[in-house]
């Protein structure tokens, strides 16, 4: 049998068999998954991939408090590190959204909550092609417009359902894949 994607590339396959579709436990893991999903879109997941360590390193390792505090400055030294997907858009809305996680938790809430909360229920079949498998669903739109809400950016219903796919909240491994039975 064969991955359902990524074959051929061997950080993707990694990506694949290991990460895509498992659980991500904690704020910090959970914010760089939502902060990646914004630099991914109108890219290839693979070019994020790449990019993936200087995200993390110049990130500080999407630590939500050191993120948040970051200003003018460190926006420009982003901008100006080739490592990394150089938009000030998508720069500027990693900033907001580690604020907005700070904001959340001071409310007493969480990212983990806040995706628990929008779970869709499990599938009674696992998808046997891509054409089953949703782009956005019903929970993705509802959780982009709370995540917008509490002043992430770069978050669309699709956005959203790409990161509960990333993060194991569903598992949209196709039914002849190796890495589902390591999923459910």
């Amino acid at each position: 049998m064969e991955r359902c994607f990524g074959s051929g590339d061997p950080l993707y396959e990694a990506y694949h068999d290991s990460e895509w579709g498992r659980r991500v436990e904690g704020e910090g893991a959970l914010f760089e998954r939502i902060a990646l999903e914004g630099f991914q879109a109108g890219l290839s997941w693979l070019v994020v991939l790449r990019k993936r360590e200087a995200f993390r390193e110049m990130f500080d390792g999407f630590e939500p408090a050191v993120v948040a505090a970051f200003d003018d400055d460190d926006v420009a030294r982003l901008l100006g590190d080739a490592r990394l997907v150089r938009n000030r858009a998508k720069i500027e809305a990693t900033v907001a959204g580690a604020r907005a996680v700070l904001a959340m938790h001071e409310a007493g809430d969480s990212l983990a909550a806040l995706f628990a909360r929008h779970a869709p229920q499990p599938r009674e079949a696992p998808p046997s092609s891509w054409e089953e498998v949703p782009t956005v669903t019903p929970e993705s739109t509802a959780l982009a417009k709370e995540l917008k809400r509490l002043g992430f950016r770069f978050i669309g219903p699709t956005t959203a359902y790409a990161a509960m796919q990333a993060i194991g909240i569903v598992n949209d491994h196709l039914a002849d894949c190796p890495a589902r039975s390591l999923t459910d």
